[in-house]
C-alpha cells in the first residue's frame, strides 16, 4: 500500500474507534490550557482552519462547523417557527448562539457553560465562529454547572439545545446524557417547546451509543426523532435527536421551509434549506434498527461512556 506525502510535521491524532485514528495536520497551536474541567487546545489546522479540541476530541473548526451547528439548531427552529426564548447548555464556541440569532423572533438566548476559561479563549480566538454574538443584548452568558442551574432557573423555554462535549468519564459532561438530566430539561420546556441533543457519532461500530441515548430520551419525551449530518472532521456522520411533547413533522414541505427561512431569518445558511431538511429527517434504516434493539436507558448510576 502506498500513501501520498504529507506536508506537515505536527499532528493531532484522535481515536475514532480503538482501531481507527483520524489525524489532523496542525500548522500552529494558538492556545493550550488545562482548566479545572478539561484540557483545551485551540489550533490552526492545515486544511480546515482554526479548531477547538477538548480532552483530545475535536469539537469544531472553521472549515466545517456550519454543518454541525446548522444541523444542531435549525431543524428545531424551523419546526417551532416562532422561537422567542432559547436555552443552550454548553456551546463554548458561540456558534450555536450565532445560529439561533439568525431568527427575527428571538428575544432572549441564555447559554450555560461550566468552563469559563474555554468560553473566554473561544471569544478571543474563534471570532469566525461566534461572530461577536456574545455582545448581542439578547444574549445572557452564565458560567456554572448546568445540573445546578436547571434546578434554579425560572420560566419556560421554547428551544433547549444541549451542545455538550461527549460523555467521556474524565470530562465535565459525563452525567449530562442521562434520564435524570433530560427530566430537568422537560421541566423547563414550554408546552410547544423542543429539545435538541447532540448525540454522538452514528458510524456502524458505535451506533449502539446513539441508539441508547435516543431510547433514554424516549423515556422522558413523548416524541423523539433521530437524524444525522455528514461531519468531515469528526471522521463519522454525527447524530442528533429532536424531542418534544407534540407530534413532530418529519416530512416538512421544502417550499414552505424555504419561504419561512426567507421571511423569518436574516439568511446566511450554508447547509439547511427545505430540501436538505426533508432528507435529514429521514432516519436511515440501520439507525432505526439499532434504536429498536438497543433499548438500555442511561441514568446517573449507569451513564454512557463514549469511546475516548
Amino acid at each position: 500500500m502506498t500513501t501520498s506525502k504529507t506536508k506537515t510535521e505536527l499532528w493531532i491524532n484522535e481515536n475514532i474507534t480503538p482501531w481507527d485514528i483520524y489525524s489532523h495536520g496542525i500548522k500552529e497551536i494558538l492556545v493550550y490550557k488545562k482548566t479545572p474541567y478539561q484540557e483545551m487546545y485551540i489550533v490552526e489546522s492545515e486544511s480546515y482552519g482554526k479548531a477547538l479540541i477538548l480532552d483530545g476530541k475535536w469539537q469544531s473548526c472553521v472549515g466545517d462547523e456550519f454543518i454541525y451547528h446548522e444541523s444542531l439548531v435549525q431543524p428545531a427552529m424551523i419546526t417551532h417557527q416562532f422561537v422567542k426564548k432559547a436555552l443552550i447548555l454548553g456551546g463554548g464556541e458561540g456558534a450555536t448562539i450565532r445560529e439561533i440569532l439568525r431568527w427575527k423572533s428571538i428575544e432572549k438566548v441564555t447559554m450555560i457553560d461550566i468552563d469559563g476559561e474555554v468560553v473566554a479563549a473561544c471569544q478571543k480566538h474563534l471570532l469566525e465562529m461566534h461572530q461577536n454574538c456574545f455582545d448581542d443584548p439578547r444574549v445572557e452568558l452564565i458560567i456554572d454547572d448546568a445540573l445546578k442551574i436547571l434546578d434554579k432557573i425560572s420560566g419556560k423555554w421554547d428551544i433547549i439545545i444541549s451542545d455538550l462535549s461527549d460523555p467521556i468519564e474524565e470530562g465535565p459532561s459525563f452525567p449530562l446524557f442521562t434520564k435524570e438530566y433530560f427530566a430537568k430539561l422537560q421541566k423547563v420546556l414550554s408546552p410547544q417547546g423542543l429539545v435538541i441533543i447532540q448525540s454522538g457519532q452514528v458510524s456502524p461500530p458505535f451506533i449502539k451509543y446513539h441508539a441508547r441515548l435516543v431510547n433514554t430520551l424516549k423515556a422522558v419525551f413523548p416524541q423523539v426523532n433521530s437524524y444525522c449530518a455528514p461531519t468531515p472532521t469528526y471522521g463519522s456522520p454525527w447524530g442528533f435527536a429532536i424531542c418534544g411533547n407534540q407530534v413532530l413533522n418529519t416530512f416538512p414541505d421544502p417550499g414552505f421551509v424555504d419561504d419561512l427561512l426567507a421571511t423569518q431569518t436574516t439568511g446566511g445558511l450554508r447547509l439547511i434549506d427545505g430540501q436538505t431538511l426533508l432528507g435529514m429527517l429521514q432516519t436511515p434504516l440501520y439507525i432505526r434498527d439499532a434504536i429498536s434493539k438497543c433499548t438500555d436507558v442511561y441514568t446517573f448510576d449507569k451513564p454512557p461512556k463514549f469511546f475516548s
